[in-house]
């Protein structure tokens, strides 16, 4: 940007080709760290949070990128922290010219929706996170994005999403001064650390709702299934999250020797790692559960369809045999009613109106054909 001073000269780091680590001091910094804001700065665009470290102290709290590149370059042995949130290309390009940044991170940074990664870009570690967390209101899992640049004087942070809440980290660091000093490794090291402790209330939240979901399966709950594609869908964002983390940290601890890395961050690397394998293990079995469950529901949807088809069939076979019963009875009684309705016409021609068996013939005509069809109809169980 124009209205920039000229870019200062950063030294050569001693240990590390992309970050300064620093040795704990014992003594003060030589001005008092000032208060952290409880909001966003004022008038900073998307810059939730700027401050400059030295020795792991706060000494200044920059109000815009400006003051934050002019307060670095008083400060040789200073650290830079920027927290951004969804920041504008003209923000990003102006960090990418004070620090060096690459194009490629750069609009990775702009455009969101990366997979979690760790790459270097000369003196610059570039490192793509996807954090988590568990909304209890509607039962569901809210995934943000986390871009961070590490150099040896700075990181840059670039948040897409609700979540983490990295005022907690900052406010974690500035407590341990001891550990803040150790540079922009021991700032990642605790949005790490941060991104993978949130990930434990969801764990938690999804248990639970998987719990649940056993209950309704076996309950017959219509809506179930549902409930199990959505659930097993968010785990298949969570295992995206998880997964490459492990490869990430593992990848990390390789370079520990290499990059001569702080034997106290070794250990608090180690511990973050060991959290991200379980949770990732943990992912693993919530999706192996949630097809088990899945395969479990769909057998019993299955089983209630054919008692209900095997209800509906019985209820069928009875209304025949109702109907068999109906209609055998129904011809039994028309074969008198048509005998009768025939010597009821009252035709002065009808040879049978004179003759004195007339009678007795009907009645007898009546009864056989009435006996004759009961007969029939009882063999073949209609009746």
């Amino acid at each position: 940007m124009s209205e920039n001073p000229p870019r200062r000269q950063r030294p050569t780091p001693k240990k590390h080709s992309w970050l300064r680590t620093s040795p704990a001091r014992t003594g003060e910094a030589d001005t008092p760290p000032a208060p952290v804001p409880a909001g966003p700065t004022n008038g900073a665009g998307s810059i939730v949070h700027a401050a400059v470290y030295r020795d792991g102290h706060r000494i200044s709290t920059p109000a815009s990128l400006a003051d934050t590149y002019r307060q670095l370059r008083e400060q040789p042995d200073g650290m830079a922290w920027i927290g951004l949130h969804r920041p504008t290309e003209n923000e990003l390009v102006s960090l990418a010219e004070e620090f060096d940044l690459h194009q490629l991170a750069v609009e990775d940074a702009l455009e969101a929706h990366q997979r979690p990664k760790l790459e270097r870009y000369g003196d610059t570690l570039f490192v793509v996170l996807r954090a988590a967390r568990y909304l209890d209101a509607s039962e569901e899992v809210d995934f943000g994005e986390l871009h961070i640049f590490v150099g040896h004087d700075f990181v840059i942070t670039v948040r897409h999403g609700a979540a983490p809440d990295l005022s907690a980290v900052r406010r974690r660091m500035e407590s341990t001064p001891e550990l803040l000093a150790l540079g922009p490794e021991a700032v990642l090291y605790a949005i790490l650390d941060a991104v993978v402790d949130g990930y434990a209330p969801v764990v938690w939240g999804v248990q639970n709702d998987i719990d649940e979901i056993e209950t309704e399966v076996f309950g017959g709950d219509p809506e179930v299934s549902r409930r199990i594609y959505e659930l097993a869908r968010e785990m298949v964002e969570f295992q995206r999250a998880t997964r490459p983390l492990v490869g990430m940290l593992h990848g990390l601890m390789a370079g520990f020797t290499k990059y001569g890395t702080d034997d106290e961050l070794q250990r608090y690397l180690r511990d973050v790692a060991d959290h991200v394998t379980h949770t990732s293990e943990r992912v693993d079995g919530f999706r192996s559960a949630l097809a088990d469950i899945l395969a479990v529901n769909a057998t019993l949807v299955t089983q209630q369809q054919n008692a209900e088809m095997r209800a509906l069939a019985e209820a069928g076979f009875e209304q025949n045999e109702e109907i068999k019963k109906i209609s055998s009875w129904a011809a039994i009684l028309f074969a008198p009613t048509l005998v009768g309705t025939i010597y009821g016409m009252n035709f002065d021609n009808m040879p049978e109106l004179h003759w004195v068996g007339g009678y007795p013939f009907a009645i007898v005509l009546m009864a056989i054909v009435c006996t004759s069809l009961y007969v029939v109809f009882k063999k073949r169980d209609w009746l």
